[in-house]
């Protein structure tokens, strides 16, 4: 009998093809802002929200989800209001999440290992009940994060040019890290607390090696998170490993795959348009006030990086940003 037929491994994939697609949704954005690491956080926070689940006897999903939330909620404050204190603050968050999620485990009458099942994920053990809101809750962050890309994508390129086309960037940063709380619990069944980020982050870096747009990097890092993510529940069902950890192997051989591919098509690229129009609305050909920068990389034609002509001069796209060359620094568009 095929193990396709028992109910548990089917719940486990249609938990894995959900999982798949929302991480990478949201971790496109949180990438896209240089906060790779924030899911990381919030699963270290998620522990408590478990923990006081496990001690009241509510579902350890919920009280997750509202923990998550209210310390994704914290996280955006300290980053917006820039404190230089601020990593240390977000540092002490996390690490009293875990501790916190200990302790409280234990006032509940439970020992430390209960908490394996969300630390590193259980997603053979996935119940209907648990399917269903997994279901529910990254159904509605792949709606949020596919259906209102315009503008999380115009308030995390620049939130600046944002703000100034009337876009309520604190709204939408708070919004985003909301979502990024959810699909933390979400994935805590699926692939576990400690290891959700590398969902998150993997298959966001492996398209970038593959496309040149954020909607091609959208799309593609949810095509790439799904396909781990069944593609490992299939693995561990048939070789008796933990699926979390087959999971992220599995996204991480895909990048490493990805990597030499990418390097060629962009020397393609370079040979056959070495002055690519900007042809995508989710590109970043919108205008930029001119910052200087010190910049330590020279920019050339066999740099690595797209060369985009810009009225008498040429920029060279690197990390999100457009890099001028003037005199002895480089102008930051």
């Amino acid at each position: 009998m095929s193990l396709l037929a028992y109910a548990f491994v089917q719940r486990a994939l249609v938990a894995a093809l959900v999982t798949g697609l929302a991480a990478p949704a949201i971790g496109t954005y949180l990438v896209q802002r240089r906060q790779a690491l924030m899911g990381d956080g919030i699963g270290h926070v998620a522990v408590t929200g478990v923990a006081v689940g496990l001690l009241t006897g509510a579902s350890p999903t919920v009280t997750a989800v509202i923990t998550a939330i209210i310390a994704a909620v914290v996280i955006e404050v300290v980053r917006d209001r820039g404190s230089t204190s601020g990593d240390v603050a977000l540092a002490l968050l996390f690490y009293g999440g875990i501790a916190g999620g200990v302790l409280i485990t234990g006032l509940a009458g439970q020992s430390a290992a209960t908490l394996n099942v969300y630390l590193f994920g259980s997603i053979t053990t996935v119940s209907d009940s648990d399917l269903l809101a997994t279901t529910l809750l990254a159904t509605v962050v792949v709606a949020v994060c596919v259906g209102l890309a315009p503008r999380l994508f115009a308030v995390t390129q620049d939130p600046d040019f944002a703000r100034v086309a009337g876009i309520n960037v604190r709204g939408y940063n708070l919004l985003m890290s909301a979502l990024a709380a959810v699909t933390v619990t979400v994935s805590m069944r699926t692939v576990g607390l400690l290891l959700v980020s590398a969902l998150m982050v993997v298959p966001v870096a492996t398209a970038q090696q593959l496309t040149r747009t954020f909607r091609a990097t959208l799309v593609t890092a949810m095509a790439i998170g799904t396909a781990a993510s069944v593609g490992g529940v299939l693995v561990a069902t048939n070789v008796n490993v933990a699926p979390g950890a087959t999971i992220v192997l599995l996204a991480l051989v895909g990048f490493a795959l990805s990597w030499p591919v990418g390097m060629w098509i962009r020397r393609q690229r370079r040979i056959s348009r070495p002055f690519a129009p900007a042809d995508d609305a989710f590109d970043i050909d919108e205008p930029h006030d001119v910052v200087p920068e010190d910049h330590e990389h020279v920019h050339g034609p066999d740099c690595g990086h797209l060369a985009v002509r810009h009225g008498d001069h040429v920029d060279y796209v690197h990390d999100g940003h457009r890099h001028a060359d003037h005199g002895g620094h480089y102008d930051e568009h």
